[in-house]
């Protein structure tokens, strides 16, 4: 399966391999051994893959006792994988590097001898937490890998033509017409439901069977359970706390995450670290509430506000259908056709944070209660920054909407109260691109491409 990310692997290698490891971050399950292993395999004449997991005592060995002669190490690394080393044309892997913290520790020599290339993967929660012990080389390259997103979603099915013209499309904003756009709402809603786990969308591709791929995604949600209790130590009650009630606040018409709902006087001092876990694992996405619309999102973050999306939407889905276990395929047919009844708002938004992630955009909303003024009572779903920043006119405003009826209420406030600040306000939709009353409404699979 094609993955964008393997265009970033090979422009590290043409320019930064030689002096950097390049270490993939991303939740488990995401396909970051299987892409590096293609990768090695097509770009390098010969590759030793050391995966920690499963690595022997002699192997580990070798990083206690020879690190101080490199021609020992790989000679004996040679031997023990029965692969041949090229100097400048052999890459080696760390897989599941946070198991073996030593080994990423040791980069700081293996970089500088300069011999061969080094890939690093694993999921950041343990690799932060197993820094304790060692000096964290600086010759680190971080990069982050995702569910699969929606183009490569239309790869995976075999379509490699609808893109580029909603792409055109969106570049123009003009309409896509009737018929594409209903066909690529099809795609989408398929892609809504399926997700972006490599496993859950190759068992679509091979059968079209939505109980088979909700089933897979339940042994996945089932794998982060045990990684809660596994790694999450200290605390792992408040983080499966949290996971479990994600469901619950993203029906909430505001979304917002009450930490109330988890404890009568929970505070986020409480739940900051089980958040920032989660975050971490790359099994969610936080979307902070920013106090002013202006540069420096960040810097006007209130940290006592926030939302909790699941990174992956599909996975979501399961998440939530779960009072037998599994979700049958009826539900799956009518999330499909869009007949289900249900809050299928909460769905929508999470997509759309899941799809703004993975283009590079920190997630902020804009939220004002307006206890003494009407005009400035307002919740804006999602505020981005443009790619390139001027004097004024730099935050984009995001509503989406779900349903076919909508008003433009909060975006028209939100215009009134801050036009210094305002770039391109956007409506999300299920609708064709048009413009209403000065907004850009876009389709919902055009998202990535703000």
């Amino acid at each position: 399966m094609k993955r964008k990310i393997y265009n970033q692997l090979l422009d590290w290698k043409s320019n930064d391999a030689n002096r950097t490891a390049l270490l993939i971050d991303g939740a488990r399950r995401i396909g970051k051994s299987y892409i590096v292993n293609e990768f090695a395999k097509k770009e390098y004449k010969s590759h030793i893959l050391i995966d920690f997991n499963r690595v022997s005592a002699d192997i580990k060995d070798l990083f206690e006792r020879h690190l101080m002669d490199l021609d020992t190490f790989f000679s004996y690394l040679s031997a023990f994988f029965n692969v041949q080393l090229y100097p400048h044309e052999s890459l080696i892997v760390f897989d599941e590097v946070q198991l073996f913290p030593k080994a990423r520790a040791a980069l700081k020599y293996l970089i500088a001898d300069g011999r061969f290339h080094f890939i690093e993967t694993g999921s950041l929660m343990s690799i932060n937490a197993n820094t304790s012990e060692i000096v964290i080389p600086s010759e680190e390259r971080h990069i982050k890998m995702y569910p699969f997103d929606f183009e490569e979603f239309l790869w995976a099915i075999g379509n490699e033509t609808l893109m580029p013209v909603i792409r055109e499309n969106f570049s123009a904003m003009r309409p896509m017409g009737q018929m594409l756009h209903r066909k690529a709402m099809d795609f989408f809603r398929q892609y809504l439901i399926i997700g972006g786990m490599p496993q859950a969308l190759q068992e679509y591709v091979n059968s079209r069977d939505f109980e088979r791929v909700d089933a897979i995604k339940r042994d996945i949600l089932t794998l982060y359970r045990a990684d809660i209790v596994k790694h999450a130590k200290g605390y792992a009650r408040k983080v499966e706390a949290i996971f479990d009630e994600i469901p619950a606040q993203l029906q909430k018409h505001e979304k917002r995450f009450n930490l109330a709902s988890l404890s009568k006087n929970a505070r986020l001092r409480d739940y900051e670290d089980s958040l920032f876990w989660l975050s971490d694992a790359m099994i969610v996405n936080i979307c902070w509430n920013s106090c002013a619309p202006s540069i420096g999102l960040k810097q006007n973050m209130d940290k006592s506000t926030l939302k909790c999306y699941m990174a992956d939407t599909g996975l979501l889905i399961s998440h939530t259908f779960d009072e037998k276990g599994i979700a049958n395929e009826e539900i799956y047919r009518k999330l499909l056709s869009g007949t289900l009844e249900f809050n299928e708002g909460m769905i929508i938004e999470n997509v759309v944070a899941q799809m703004l992630s993975a283009v590079g955009h920190k997630l902020y909303f804009y939220s004002n209660s307006g206890k003494d003024n009407n005009a400035e009572r307002m919740e804006i779903d999602f505020l981005i920054s443009k790619a390139n920043i001027t004097n004024r006119h730099n935050i984009s405003p995001i509503e989406v909407k779900s349903g076919k009826n909508y008003t433009f209420t909060s975006l028209k406030k939100f215009r009134n109260k801050f036009p210094a600040q305002l770039h391109q306000p956007y409506l999300i939709h299920a609708q064709d691109v048009m413009q209403k009353e000065g907004f850009a409404c876009i389709p919902l699979y055009m998202t990535p491409l703000l």
